[in-house]
């Protein structure tokens, strides 16, 4: 009878451990638990903000380019309001006018496309309009009808070119 009554005290701390191990266990897995909340509801609040900041960018995507257009518009209206105005003072406003609207482009890397007569058609930038017989090496820039834009190194609009045709 001893024996039994020493094995019952035995197994009394045992099981007492093992309550104790599955009280902690079960604590743990209620924090992970609410770790993983807390990171799940973070994680879905930072995309959240992110695509917020994606709408707000392509909303304003076009504001500092709009703010280097108003003083040219301004121009253009001032010189409008001119009275009696001479050639000259016409000439000289629409070449001041055409400076702001130059640093308004590369301000925003509007950059234009101005190949030179020799140079190699590129097709990338270039759109061959036509092809007429020179005295250069074929598929090479003879004259440049229109200039051609990029924006930072996106083609706007290709450049329109003639080029060499082979002999």
């Amino acid at each position: 009878m001893e024996e039994a009554g020493a094995a019952a005290e035995a197994s009394a701390p045992a099981a007492q451990t093992l309550e104790e191990q599955l009280a902690a266990s079960q604590q743990l897995v209620q924090e992970l638990q609410d770790a993983f909340l807390r990171a799940k509801a973070e994680a879905e609040n930072a995309r959240r903000r992110a695509q917020d900041d994606i709408t707000r960018a392509h909303k304003f995507a076009i504001e500092g380019f709009a703010e280097a257009l108003v003083p040219v518009k301004d121009s253009l209206e001032m010189a409008l309001q001119v009275e009696a105005p001479t050639v000259e003072s016409l000439k000289e406003g629409v070449d001041m006018t055409l400076k702001q609207l130059t640093a308004a482009f590369e301000k925003n890397r509007l950059f234009e496309i101005k190949p030179q007569a020799g140079e190699k058609l590129d097709p990338m930038k270039h759109q061959a309009i036509s092809m007429v017989p020179a005295d250069q090496e074929p598929n090479t820039v003879v004259a440049v009808l229109q200039k051609g834009y990029l924006i930072a190194d996106r083609l706007l609009r290709p450049a329109l070119v003639t080029v060499a045709q082979e002999k």
